[in-house]
Parts: C-alpha cells; structure tokens; sequence
C-alpha cells in the first residue's frame, strides 16, 4: 500500500452528528473521539442529484431500469433529493450540522454523457461548484466514481461491466475526475459495493441492468445467465477498478497527496453451531462475500475455496492482470449493515448461481428459521435473505 494509507484512516459514518451530543442523549461528545476520526455522511448521484435530463445529462442505467417501471413502489430518480440545485443549501446544512466529510458519486452521464470521449461543461461545472462549496465550509471531500449508475450508452454498445471493453473506458472517465477535481479531493473510492451491487444486478436481477437467469432471479428477467454473469461483471469490475488505480499513483497521487480504495458492502458471519460444518459455512461465506473483492486486491488472486466451487465459471487472471491488481488500494470502505448466523448447507449437484455456490443458510437469530430471498429494501440496497 501507499504510504499516504499509513497515516490515513478513517470511518465515514452515514449520520447527522450533532456538536453537542450529550444534550441529544447520546453520552458523547466530538471530544471523545480522535481527531482523525472523521465523522460524515454520503450520498450516490442517482438518488440525490434529480435533474436527469437537465443541462447535457444522459440517461443511466438506473433510469432505463426505473423509467421501465422495475421498481416495487415504481418510482424514479428524476426528481430524487433535487440536489443538482439544491446543493448550496445542503453544504450549508452539513456545516451547521458539523459534518467534517462528505462523501458522493459522480454521474458519469453527467460527466461524459457518450460514455467516453468529450466532457459536458455543464456537468464539470457542477460538480466543481459543489466541490468548492464544500472546501469554502472547512468539508473534507471524498468521491466515489461509480455508484451503480452506468451510462446506458456503454449498455447498449458492449454490455457494460459483462465486457472488458469497460476496463478502458471506465480508466478514461476516472482520468477526467481525478484530473479535474483531484486537488481538493481527500479520497477516490472506484466503485461502491461490487460485492452486492453485482449480484443485484447479474444474479437476481433487481438493480440494472436487471439481467438473470431461471430458477434464480428475485423477478423475471428477460435476459441474462446467473451462473456466470456475477463473476464476469466482478472480474472486469476488480480490473477497471486497478487500471483506475495505478493511474492514479502513477499520474496524480505524488501531485495531490489523495489516496483511492474500494468500498464493499458488509454483513459479518456467525456459525449458527460450533460444528465442523457450520464453521467451514461461515469462513465460506466470508471468503466468497469479503473474499471475492478483497482478495485479489490484497493478495492477487480469488479464494481458493471459490476457485474449487466455481471452477472454470470463475475468470482466471493472467499473471499481468495479478501483478496489476496485487496492492491496488490505499484504504478499504466498509459499509456494515448487520450480523447474520450461518450454517452449512450441503453443495447442490447441476447448475447453481453465486449463493448456491456459497452454500449456505443465513438467519437474524439463533432462534429465526432459515431466510428466504434476496429483496431489495426502499432505500437499494440488497439484503441476503434468500437461503441457497
């Protein structure tokens, strides 16, 4: 890792925090904490900015999907929290408040409306505008460059993140942000949560661009193949997200001082029992849930328990895209949710998707029958609650 990561490490905690704490009830104040703890709240374009058609914007996946009428209370991100006009009084908001850190995503349809290629001014200028506004009031910025939202013109050419073509085009895009915007940002995050937003969309279909495969979807999908889709979309995710990386170090870090990570989203294992079988589960479902991002990150290659399971359905890296991807962050965003108990259960024979090959029962409690099904909760993110 960087040497910038060794002296930087902080927890950017979704919540209003209030600068006298103790009159909120909650026996605490900002004294109680380090100093380099930093307390903050973050947003994703799609469900903040609005303004979907304003100003150069071009469509996202998340509009094709919810202007097709996919979501369960069928509403749209065309108005969301309005804050493509409303971000000044929202900075404002955050400084009395006393947030120290505000984290957000760029639309790269607002960037880069074609996907590649020229940058819409308007677009720039919005996001320089919100980005000084957050320096003039003493806020720490830290961007997250994809949040789920793809420009769907990428969809439509080659597949999205289902290509490698999106290795060289997502780099390009990430250029322009860290370019434009890299001498006040504090940290780059590539991409918010692969580990669940990947299966959302490849596996069970209920995040854009929907695809799946019967028996596994958590609704009908008219394309896609869920046994393979979810570890080619990852495979291409964890490299577009180390060619961004190194060009980074490579062309800005020394410059700008920033350091760049990945955030994955977290729910941490329990064995149900202290049974042989429960605790092989539960390291299981942490080697393919943390495992499957993380590893390769870390170590250059997939769990090995993965490797077994998945077998020739899971992409190999070749001993260049290893060394590129060996090392490639800073820091490592966790978004904790929950805790879940785990127990074994055994391997199916024929055709399974990722969490039958993970194979394994999740429950709330030691005492809750084994879950049900993977749904999508109001505010999008996924819940495991399926049991495989």
């Amino acid at each position: 890792m960087g040497g910038a990561s060794a002296s930087f490490f902080y927890l950017l905690l979704s919540l209003l925090w209030v600068q006298d704490a103790a009159a909120t009830g909650l026996g605490s104040t900002r004294s109680d904490f380090p100093q380099e703890f930093v307390f903050g709240a973050g947003t994703s374009a799609y469900q903040y900015e609005g303004a979907v058609v304003e100003d150069g914007r071009s469509p996202s996946s998340w509009d094709t999907f919810t202007h097709a009428g996919k979501m369960p209370d069928k509403s749209t991100g065309d108005v969301a929290a309005d804050g493509y006009h409303k971000y000044m009084e929202d900075v404002k908001r955050m400084y009395e408040t006393g947030l120290e850190a505000y984290r957000f995503s760029i639309s790269w349809s607002r960037l880069i409306p074609n996907g590649r290629g020229a940058v819409n001014p308007k677009g720039l200028q919005y996001y320089n505008n919100l980005i000084d506004e957050l320096v003039n009031h003493g806020i720490q910025v830290h961007i997250t460059l994809h949040h789920l939202d793809l420009p769907q013109i990428l969809e439509d050419e080659y597949g999205g993140w289902l290509s490698p073509r999106i290795i060289e085009d997502f780099t390009a895009y990430a250029d322009v942000c860290f370019g434009e915007f890299g001498d006040r940002v504090a940290s780059w995050t590539t991409v918010n949560e692969p580990n669940i937003g990947i299966l959302a969309s490849y596996d069970v279909g209920t995040f854009p661009p929907g695809r799946c495969s019967d028996p596994f979807g958590a609704t009908k999908c008219t394309a896609g193949d869920s046994t393979v889709e979810p570890y080619i979309a990852a495979h291409n995710t964890l490299m577009a997200h180390a060619s961004a990386v190194s060009l980074y170090r490579k062309k800005y870090q020394a410059m700008q001082k920033g350091v760049v990570g990945i955030s994955i989203y977290s729910f941490w294992s329990y064995p149900l029992t202290n049974s042989t079988v429960d605790l092989a589960a539960t390291r299981r479902c942490k080697d393919f849930f943390f495992g499957w991002i993380l590893d390769p990150l870390v170590f250059g290659d997939y769990p090995e328990v993965m490797k077994k399971i998945v077998g020739s359905r899971l992409p190999p890296f070749t001993e260049v895209q290893s060394e590129l991807i060996k090392g490639s962050l800073d820091f490592i965003g966790i978004n904790h949710y929950y805790s879940l108990y785990v127990n074994d259960r055994p391997l199916e024979i024929g055709v399974r998707d990722y969490s039958a090959d993970m194979s394994v029962i999740f429950r709330g409690s030691r005492t809750d029958p084994p879950s049900g099904q993977v749904k999508r909760t109001p505010c999008h993110q996924c819940v495991l609650q399926r049991s495989y």
